[in-house]
């Protein structure tokens, strides 16, 4: 059983911020996949099936970026998903944009949202972190966070959305260097 994890904030204002990344991986997830109708639960949008033969969750929190991990706590607890078989998808300041690099635990660099979840469930989770760029010169983090992305971004963002579920069975076999290599090609 695997439980993959989007994250992001569920205003509609928020949509498509780059804070929202998260959210863009598990709707594709969710499409290729033909995954359940998502459903509230667990404080998030919750959906499930099968991939390459594995159980899977997919969810959204719903507990805004800065309380994700209370959503991803409840629902290992409640279906018994072991935190090595926790996969989320974020996005990274201190990657380029349309790059990805993953790893098992580690600091969360100041987000919020991997904070919470190192607080609720540990960090022996993998971390699939979505590169968005540095803010410019003038700009704040939590504005460039908040920001919308640019239509040249966001196709960018596209691109490597399509590359994560592409390459999504060697991030289930847990062959974390295969994925990377993959996607960043």
């Amino acid at each position: 059983m695997l439980l993959f994890v989007g994250l992001g904030n569920p205003n509609p204002n928020n949509v498509d911020n780059r804070h929202n990344v998260g959210f863009f991986v598990i709707d594709a997830l969710n499409k290729k996949f033909k995954l359940s109708k998502q459903k509230p639960k667990f404080k998030g949008l919750l959906t499930t099936g099968r991939i390459n033969e594995q159980k899977v969750y997919a969810i959204k929190p719903l507990t805004f970026m800065n309380s994700s991990g209370v959503c991803i706590k409840e629902l290992i607890e409640y279906f018994k998903i072991d935190v090595k078989d926790v996969f989320v998808f974020h996005d990274d300041m201190d990657i380029d944009l349309g790059k990805v690099k993953v790893k098992v635990g580690g600091s969360s660099a100041g987000h919020n949202g991997i904070d919470s979840i190192d607080k609720n469930i540990g960090k022996n989770y993998s971390r699939v972190r979505i590169g968005i760029g540095r803010p410019q010169k003038n700009s704040e983090a939590v504005d460039h966070v908040l920001d919308n992305f640019s239509s040249d971004e966001k196709s960018s963002v596209e691109e490597v959305t399509k590359n994560i579920i592409e390459s999504i069975s060697f991030l289930i076999n847990k062959d974390l260097g295969l994925f990377s290599s993959k996607i960043n090609q």
